[in-house]
């Protein structure tokens, strides 16, 4: 059970630590100080924004240039949670313009200081807004999308669009920039992370059907599906959307019409294990 008392495990992921190494040996543990420091105050704005909505918080994972905040939510909460959370951590930046010019204003910490901090917070943040998921542009993006598209389209879409677009960038990199060890193993990072998502695909769409069997979603609109009797239950969940309840409209032969109620295709699914009938079969 998710413990909301306290802070949230903070795990550090294994190319931070060969970062902490390389900085070490080079002489730029200074800089990378200050990375890590930004990147914990971004990951911070998040986890406050899902505190504060009573998100149940796992931990959170530190990387180079970002984090990861694991939950236990999944499709579950309003597009509108999702879209505070998200932005509560790019938010945290402007947080640190401030308290930089501040600091320089009054003459706190060198100059120097200031010039790196105010160098890397503006890095991270355009970082972090590249449309890539799990960064925060990615999953804004994905939001954006699953307000006019199916959850289970926008979710593979993204992963998708996020693979092709962080090997676009590696493209360019070895074509026209100079080789840079750091934006490599981040772009090679974020690809294992699209495609360890991809295997995990199905069972990310399970368990936003789960949580919706068991009544654990946010609706703000009734929007009713049309479905031919020879469909799957499959066929039918995949266009579910987020934030929506779905009367279901059963269409036979003959222009028969029966409307079913998606909680009962649901309950088909899980409860009963008759994956294998169609819908008609089974509404008939």
């Amino acid at each position: 059970m998710t413990n909301r008392n306290r802070f949230p495990k903070v795990n550090v992921h294994p190319i931070l630590l060969i970062f902490i190494i390389i900085s070490i040996l080079t002489g730029t543990f200074m800089e990378l100080s200050i990375i890590i420091l930004i990147v914990f105050i971004h990951e911070l704005g998040h986890y406050l924004m899902a505190y504060l909505l009573k998100w149940r918080i796992r931990s959170i994972m530190l990387w180079v240039f970002g984090g990861v905040m694991e939950t236990d939510e999944h499709g579950n909460r309003s597009i509108r949670e999702e879209f505070l959370v998200t932005i509560s951590g790019p938010f945290q930046h402007l947080i640190i313009y401030l308290f930089l010019f501040c600091f320089k204003y009054f003459h706190v910490i060198p100059d120097s200081i200031i010039s790196v901090a105010l160098y890397y917070n503006t890095l991270i943040l355009c970082f972090n807004l590249l449309p890539i998921w799990p960064l925060d542009g990615g999953k804004l993006l994905y939001l954006l999308s699953s307000k006019f598209i199916p959850y289970k389209k926008a979710y593979y879409s993204i992963i998708l669009f996020s693979i092709v677009t962080a090997s676009l960038f590696l493209f360019i990199q070895f074509i026209f920039f100079p080789f840079t060890l750091s934006a490599f193993l981040i772009m090679i990072f974020l690809l294992f992370e699209n495609k360890n998502e991809w295997k995990q695909r199905y069972y990310a769409f399970i368990r936003f059907l789960l949580n919706r069997y068991e009544g654990n979603h946010y609706v703000c609109k009734i929007n009713p599906i049309q479905v031919g009797s020879g469909s799957t239950m499959m066929e039918l969940f995949s266009m579910f959307k987020r934030d929506q309840k779905h009367p279901i409209y059963i269409i036979y032969p003959k222009e028969k019409r029966k409307v079913v109620d998606e909680m009962d295709c649901l309950h088909v699914y899980f409860s009963d294990n008759r994956h294998n009938e169609t819908i008609g079969e089974r509404f008939n």
